[in-house]
């Protein structure tokens, strides 16, 4: 597929008909690297050539990397609880969702992907199922697993499983968000440590957008769930969050943590108030995020915030996880790496902005999905801050 640069916003959106004639029958198929076409290619194909590959990986496992696929191939996970803004809809109807991830990894970082829906929600039994089906894939994408579950799958899965692991809805929006961020205090020449954000939504995007703020540099992050501003008495990642984050006590609700704040993350759904834009700081920053309904409308934004970004594709600043996961994976599976760090997505989130630096403007903060650059240089931003990288050892 050759993907060309484009900064247009869609005329129209698609029609419910052409939506489900390009979904039918789904987006996937599986294609062939050798050649079937004689007697002589099915005897090299398949038996008794197969035969040979498959005694020499009995030899030495390690030659499945080789001969395989399965080093390459990343197995799109998912339990369906947590899909897209629809809640928990079950595997069957998250599957769409999972080949379509599988249909992005493809464009956007030519790496094969499987979709896997699981019809249990057991941390334990998603584990086992992993573990058991190692052998067949070199990485995993979580995907959709409602929290707080979706922390302890993922911990678990890292601990259990010798390859790359992540869970995009965590890290992939984080990392979009921290460029995006980046790219707009580039175009107002601030530096983003100063900047006082608040993050309204603390489920498994907002507990992932506030840490990797914080080990970017940014020193004043306030989080904030249903209830109101994030305390110690939350429990499980809400309590280590709130320790972590607002250094200047902030307390009470949304109205309360906005006074004064420079920007507004959201990642939760709630409606925001037009009148609560009106109680941040000047030349404010809103990033309404939630799929498909913004926290607020970007026209209503923009009568208070100097610079607004959504998830959409129909209006400008899309913050889009489709400019991070291709090239993260991609730049992890070329560095042989076991894990997915912390230095490593810090390090996508500046390729990501490196891109947008010479094109930056109040309605391009970020580079288009459709950029070509935008893959490869994350890829190798990802593989150069990683450990065990081939040129390392």
């Amino acid at each position: 597929m050759t993907i060309v640069p484009d900064r247009t916003l869609p005329e129209t959106l698609p029609t419910s008909a052409e939506i489900f004639d390009a979904h039918r029958g789904g987006k996937l198929s599986t294609g062939l690297t050798a050649p079937l076409g004689n007697a002589r290619d099915l005897a090299v194909a398949y038996t008794p050539g197969v035969a040979e590959v498959s005694r020499a990986i009995a030899a030495d496992r390690t030659a499945a990397a080789r001969w395989t696929w399965a080093d390459r191939l990343v197995a799109v996970v998912s339990d369906g609880t947590a899909v897209l803004g629809l809640g928990d809809i079950g595997p069957r109807a998250a599957l769409p969702v999972m080949e379509g991830k599988s249909a992005l990894f493809k464009a956007f970082g030519g790496l094969n992907s499987i979709p896997i829906v699981l019809d249990t929600t057991d941390v334990d039994e998603i584990v086992e199922t992993m573990v058991r089906l190692r052998p067949s894939f070199g990485a995993v994408n979580l995907e959709d697993v409602s929290a707080p579950r979706c922390f302890e799958l993922e911990r678990r899965l890292i601990e259990a499983l010798d390859c790359p692991v992540m869970h995009d809805d965590q890290h992939g929006t984080a990392i979009v968000l921290l460029a995006a961020l980046r790219g707009a205090a580039a175009v107002q020449d601030r530096p983003i440590a100063g900047l006082r954000v608040v993050i309204s939504g603390a489920g498994a995007a907002g507990v992932a957008c506030a840490r990797i703020l914080l080990a970017a540099g940014v020193r004043d992050v306030v989080v904030l769930d249903s209830r109101g501003v994030l305390d110690a008495h939350r429990g499980g990642e809400k309590a280590l969050l709130a320790v972590e984050s607002n250094p200047r006590g902030v307390t009470g609700g949304i109205a309360e943590a906005l006074t004064g704040a420079d920007v507004f993350v959201g990642l939760s759904s709630a409606q925001l108030p037009e009148a609560l834009l009106a109680r941040m700081a000047p030349e404010a920053i809103v990033f309404a995020l939630s799929n498909p309904d913004p926290e607020v409308h970007p026209d209503v934004a923009a009568r208070h915030a100097a610079i607004v970004a959504t998830g959409r594709s129909d209006f400008p600043n899309q913050i889009n996880n489709v400019l991070a996961f291709p090239g993260v994976f991609r730049g992890a599976l070329d560095a042989g790496a076991r894990r997915i760090t912390e230095a490593m997505k810090l390090a996508a989130a500046e390729a990501i902005f490196a891109v947008a630096r010479d094109d930056l403007a109040a309605d391009r903060i970020v580079p288009s999905p459709f950029d070509p650059r935008v893959a490869p240089a994350v890829s190798q931003a990802v593989s150069d801050a990683s450990d065990e990288r081939p040129d390392s050892e």
